[in-house]
């Protein structure tokens, strides 16, 4: 989720300002990359409406878009660096390194590299060269400061002697991030990059790659972080954090687009419900936030609500389709002959529907008889006496209610309820857990006219049947 926010707000920032997106796919973390995790990625991004003008599937002037298929031009970086005097070889053994930085801090002290190679004789490189000594590529840090200028925070200053000579190449040949990112930011002409919080230490040591490289500096925008509702890191404790889950879940990618361009950005005013053209229209860095960001999934859902109320008929239908087909509950009759029927069921529901799913599990009665009897809703308006004679006696009253409308059956059902002497509310009751099996539905005169006669009569009857004599 934290990566599709942070794609959606480089999204957002190119259209409105008719530049260029780019995606691409940082695999050379061997260990974390696979082809399953690169088609989440351009899923969820396709999904959310996310379309880019360079990269996977889509090409352009400055590929490959994959940083796998670039590693010649990093190594290539690299070499340079060290030709011009930024970077030079170590030769170190990574795990005595390794061992010297956990002994430091089992003793609550911070190492640093110690520069062991940095001003080996070309005698000695030469010598560990011919000898096939296995080894790295480090950046040597100038002294002074590193300050560059942040969208969302302003002047960010570091102390380059806190910051150690850090690997550019590790010895395998593969790049490190920063090597990676910067080089392909150089070749792929990126002048802004907005991306988390967490790469806020990352960026002076990018700065100086990109300064070494003879390269400009791009425009920074770190972007705050999102939290769970108990203010820790989003994980996966949290609930659902990949995209496409939330799609199988029912939500609508308008609305995930809507709430996600929220967490952390503001309009500059209390409106909340945007289209994605609005969005493109209102957005700006100058209106993210420098607090880290909540992810409340009530919020969320009541978001899919306020969309899902916004779309068409025929636009729900189409989404819901596949839901149906799985509960066994489509027809293409829907949309046929039946299409204005099932659009005015949807209409009823939609009020109350947090997620697509929501329409087909608790509107399943319109499709279906209910099977089974809510406990809750038996316990508490079954159990008048009597009650069986009065339903069979509403029944008989609705056999003939002409036309077969919300207010007709509505007029009939308090008719015959004053006739026999009692509350209104007794029949309703009764009458809503015999059609829907519920406690709550939609208005109950509504759900009858759409459930239709046939069905209604039949579903009292079995209701009667059911009640004590």
């Amino acid at each position: 989720m934290g990566g599709a926010r942070t794609a959606l707000f480089n999204w957002l920032y190119a259209r409105h300002n008719n530049g260029v997106f780019v995606l691409r796919i940082e695999d050379t973390d061997v260990e974390r990359s696979s082809s399953e995790m690169v088609a989440g990625i351009l899923d969820g991004m396709k999904w959310l409406g996310l379309d880019w003008d360079e990269g996977p599937e889509v090409g352009g002037a400055h590929g490959p878009y994959f940083q796998s298929e670039r590693l010649d031009r990093y190594r290539a970086a690299a070499e340079r660096l060290v030709a011009s005097g930024h970077a030079y070889y170590c030769y170190c053994n990574p795990e005595d390194i390794k061992a010297k930085r956990e002994a430091a801090e089992q003793a609550g002290q911070t190492w640093s590299y110690d520069r062991t190679c940095s001003s080996l004789s070309e005698d000695d490189i030469a010598e560990r060269e011919s000898a096939g000594t296995p080894r790295a590529i480090r950046f040597r840090m100038p002294t002074g400061t590193t300050p560059y200028e942040d969208a969302v925070h302003g002047r960010i200053e570091f102390d380059n002697a806190v910051i150690e000579d850090f690997v550019v190449l590790r010895s395998d040949r593969h790049p490190t991030y920063h090597l990676s990112v910067v080089v392909d930011d150089i070749d792929m002409g990126i002048t802004e990059v907005v991306r988390g919080d967490d790469h806020i230490s990352n960026t002076p040591k990018q700065v100086l790659l990109y300064e070494a490289l003879g390269a400009p500096v791009p425009r920074f925008a770190h972007v705050p972080l999102i939290l769970g509702p108990d203010k820790r890191r989003l994980s996966k404790r949290h609930g659902a954090t990949s995209v496409m889950e939330y799609e199988r879940q029912g939500f609508l990618p308008e609305a995930m687009f809507n709430f996600l361009a929220l967490l952390g950005w503001s309009p500059g005013n209390d409106r909340e419900l945007f289209t994605r053209d609005e969005l493109v229209a209102a957005f700006s860095l100058e209106g993210i936030s420098s607090s880290n960001a909540v992810f409340n999934p009530e919020k969320l859902e009541w978001f899919n609500g306020q969309h899902i109320a916004r779309l068409t008929g025929d636009e729900i239908t189409a989404r819901l389709e596949p839901v149906l087909r799985e509960l066994g509950y489509w027809d293409d009759a829907l949309r046929g002959e039946r299409r204005e029927w099932f659009h005015q069921v949807i209409e009823i529901l939609k009020p109350r529907a947090k997620k697509l799913r929501d329409l087909a599990e608790h509107g399943r009665y319109f499709f279906a008889d209910p099977d089974v009897y809510e406990a809750a809703a038996v316990k508490k308006h079954l159990s008048e006496p009597g009650l069986s004679a009065q339903v069979e006696a509403w029944r008989g009253a609705l056999a003939h209610v002409e036309p077969f409308s919300p207010a007709a059956i509505e007029e009939s059902l308090r008719a015959c309820a004053a006739t026999l002497g009692i509350k209104a509310a007794t029949l309703i009751h009764a009458t809503r857990i015999a059609l829907t099996g519920q406690g709550v539905s939609p208005s109950l005169f509504d759900v009858a006219a759409l459930v239709g006669r046939e069905r209604s009569l039949s579903r009292l009857d079995r209701l009667a049947q059911a009640l004590p004599k």
